[in-house]
């Protein structure tokens, strides 16, 4: 395809050939930043790019389009800060899924603001992206990862670490080293920071081994290949047996009843068998599938030469197979471990095939893990030969079934292409497929999340339309990453739930048109169908976020306001309640971040202050004539001032936060103490008191100050609160015995004076646990206040 360029009658001038492809490069390139607005183009990935592909996608732009490197072009910033926002909105999956439902405007303006030097992305920027025998996790695949079943030795990292970078070259050789023998991983803790956080990281590189049911275990020693290998070999505890005369026949009829194989190198003066350190890494490759054995015929030469062996060899004797060199017995001509562990398992049997006969009666009371395939095995068919292995205990059986032969079957259940699913021993149409990566322990983890979880496959024939009982569905696409991250949260949720809502999940990508009648437009879609109610989920891809919506839904804390209610509720009654209300949108990024933390801070002031949440994208007029201008809008009215109104102009948004500025309106329940009124009211008084010793500097002091009004609250003419400033009442604290803050005491009224240390301390910051404690103890002390009073009279 040829350009020209027509610019009026001016004279042509020539254009050196060697130029010409470079200015309609930059022409191009021009047109498709100034045009194309879309994230994904930008970083030049797909839809469905993994977070690895993202990070890649942008590194390789970073490089070349950095201002750094492009310090005579006055719009390098500006194109850059582009490609940085579409970098930091898709490597994130909540703003991901905000940006695919509501593209620019659902998110925050300030979101990639500032980026790194050019050095840095080159040099610091996915130490291990490039490295297939790393496996790069995330916080969306750690926990089934380190769950599967399989060791893991994880590098925890951070990318402007000199000491990480010193170790990245070791940890390669590593990794290639023990490659297939235990999984070796890396998390970028600075793109994963609450991982890191959660797993008590605080300090890089921190090596770790993980095994499914203990305690992760750190590593220590010197950080050189040859002692990351002695460490790992030690991991292995696959025993290796030395067979003799003596139990030979005993051990490989024991394995072959078990369905177990042997893997047998014969040692000898004469030709090559097995060294020790091969042996123990097969055995740690095979464990499950093979049994691994070494013979000493230089010992032994009769009881080898029954196997018709007369110098080195290596042999494969599958299970059921016979003792000599012919039938199905595999001869190894190699001594590598890799080329061993490929060999065996292409020679191992295939997972038992189920078909249409056998198909409904076999997983009508056993839980199956099945593979759908059509036709032509793929790459990862032997791999999966270990699933039985490692879902024995698990008590998970595994299959494949042809859907090329037996149509009949997959079509039912929707299965059209190549895919894992989960059959619960509850029959053929109660069933999950799985989503996520095609490896071995991402279908491990799922396989036994699934069995213990109830989240079941939805199509037509069993979508909850008109169910009466309460479901969850989530429609959703494959494709979509943070569908795929939100899928095991919902088994998480599930499980605590169980008995009270069921959990579906509906693919988009197939049943187009069950998803157009629910308006469906982005994925993951969240809905609660409850009878004749629905409810869409709007808040964090967390099992915990889902709870608390559920939560609400039953036992609603937030007021759900419009036009005609916000008049009668909020400012038509003077009876002295305060309301807090969110004039919100829903495609609004930072409302969406708000809606369960306001959730959360409605639950905390239950009794306090009033809650309630108007959508301004349905009564935009009324919200205009309300004066919102931008969203969220928090604000707090006081129905006895009710055209009055407080706006809430805080940096943080969390529950803590809004429920500290919405308690300070109120009047305070609690009253400050001097030395003179702790000593007149407190230690002489006749009245019960419960108090909170605090410094004003004190940050814990400053969290829990809207937790002891609260708690004055709920105690009001039952005890009295009150609060001693020990910076200003320094001594009156130290008399009491004052060493921490904050300091909760009760001070109970027993008849005679009470003296400073006479305080019960209560080692709690919460106003409910606080409030029953003080209750408890006034319960045992009644019977000595009758009988005190008694006296008195």
């Amino acid at each position: 395809m040829g350009y020209r360029v027509v610019s009026g009658a001016q004279p042509h001038r020539p254009v050196r050939p060697t130029l010409l492809p470079l200015l309609l490069l930059v022409t191009l390139l021009a047109a498709v930043w100034a045009e194309s607005g879309d994230y994904y183009d930008l970083l030049g990935v797909s839809r469905d790019a993994t977070t690895r592909e993202i990070r890649r996608g942008f590194k390789k732009l970073a490089l070349t389009m950095h201002p750094d490197k492009n310090p005579g072009d006055p719009s390098a910033h500006d194109r850059f800060l582009q490609v940085n926002r579409a970098y930091e909105v898709l490597k994130d999956e909540d703003l991901r899924k905000k940006y695919d439902k509501y593209g620019e405007k659902g998110l925050d303006e300030q979101q990639g603001g500032r980026y790194e030097s050019w050095s840095y992305y080159r040099y610091d920027f996915g130490i291990y992206d490039d490295d297939l025998e790393i496996i790069t996790l995330d916080s969306g695949d750690f926990e089934a990862a380190v769950n599967s079943g399989e060791i893991w030795f994880i590098n925890f990292y951070f990318p402007r670490c000199s000491h990480c970078h010193q170790l990245a070259p070791t940890w390669r050789e590593f990794a290639k080293e023990m490659d297939g023998v235990i999984r070796i991983g890396a998390v970028n803790c600075g793109d994963n920071n609450h991982l890191c956080r959660r797993r008590g990281i605080n300090s890089y590189p921190s090596l770790f081994v993980f095994r499914a049911g203990q305690k992760p275990e750190k590593f220590n020693d010197e950080r050189s290949k040859d002692e990351l290998v002695r460490f790992s070999m030690k991991l292995i505890t696959t025993s290796i047996a030395q067979l003799w005369q003596g139990n030979v026949f005993s051990e490989i009829e024991s394995a072959f009843s078990s369905g177990l194989g042997w893997l047998i190198t014969f040692c000898s003066d004469t030709g090559d068998c097995l060294e020790p350190r091969t042996r123990q890494k097969l055995a740690g490759m095979l464990d499950g599938l093979v049994k691994v054995g070494w013979m000493d015929c230089t010992t032994d030469e009769q009881l080898c030469h029954s196997f018709q062996v007369t110098g080195g060899a290596t042999a494969l004797f599958p299970p059921g197979s016979s003792l000599d060199k012919h039938g199905s017995v595999l001869w190894l001509n190699t001594l590598d471990s890799k080329e061993i562990y490929t060999q065996v398992i292409n020679h191992l049997p295939d997972l038992e095939l189920l078909t249409t006969d056998s198909f409904e009666r076999k997983l009508a009371h056993h839980r199956w893990l099945v593979s759908f395939t059509f036709g032509d095995r793929h790459s990862a068919s032997n791999e999966y030969k270990k699933l039985q292995a490692l879902l024995r205990n698990d008590h998970i059986q595994v299959g494949r079934v042809n859907c090329i032969t037996d149509s009949d079957l997959c079509q039912p259940l929707y299965i059209h292409k190549p895919c894992v699913a989960v059959f619960k021993g509850l029959g053929i149409h109660d069933f999950e497929i799985h989503h996520g990566k095609d490896v071995l322990y991402n279908i491990v983890g799922f396989a036994k999340d699934s069995v213990r979880a109830h989240v079941t496959t939805l199509r037509p024939d069993n979508f909850p339309s008109d169910r009466k009982e309460p479901w969850l569905v989530d429609f959703f696409a494959p494709w979509c990453p943070p569908c795929r991250a939100l899928l095991p949260e919902l088994r998480k949720a599930s499980i605590q739930l169980a008995g009270q809502m069921k959990f579906g999940t509906l693919d988009c990508t197939i049943h187009h048109s069950l998803c157009s009648v629910y308006n469906i437009q982005a994925y993951p879609t969240t809905v609660i169908f409850n009878g004749s109610s629905v409810h869409e989920y709007e808040g964090q891809h967390s099992a915990d976020g889902i709870l608390e919506f559920i939560q609400d839904l039953v036992n609603p804390t937030v007021v759900i306001l419009d036009p005609p209610s916000f008049t009668d509720r909020v400012k038509g009654r003077a009876n002295g309640q305060i309301w807090a209300v969110d004039f919100y949108a829903p495609w609004c990024g930072p409302c969406q971040a708000l809606m369960p933390e306001w959730r959360r801070m409605a639950r905390l002031l239950s009794g306090q202050v009033l809650v309630g949440s108007v959508d301004c994208q349905r009564f935009q007029a009324f919200c205009q004539g309300q004066g919102v201008r931008s969203y969220p809008e928090i604000r707090l009215y006081h129905s006895q001032q009710p055209d009055r109104f407080m706006s809430y102009n805080g940096w943080n948004r969390d529950a803590h936060s809004l429920r500290s500025w919405a308690l300070s309106s109120l009047p305070r329940a609690s009253v400050d103490l001097t030395p003179e009124t702790f000593k007149s009211q407190v230690l002489s008084g006749r009245d019960h008191w419960v108090l909170d010793f605090y410094a004003p500097w004190c940050g814990p002091c400053q969290h829990f100050a809207p937790e002891f009004e609260i708690l004055a609250r709920i105690l009001k003419g039952e005890v009295r609160s009150g609060k001693v400033d020990c910076q200003t009442h320094h001594q009156t604290c130290q008399s009491a015995g004052i060493t921490a803050y904050p300091t909760v005491r009760f001070y109970p009224y027993q008849g005679t004076r009470r003296f400073e240390h006479s305080g019960e301390h209560i080692n709690s910051r919460d106003a409910g646990v606080i409030a029953d404690t003080v209750r408890q103890r006034l319960q045992q002390l009644l019977p000595r206040l009758h009988s005190k009073a008694k006296d008195e009279l």
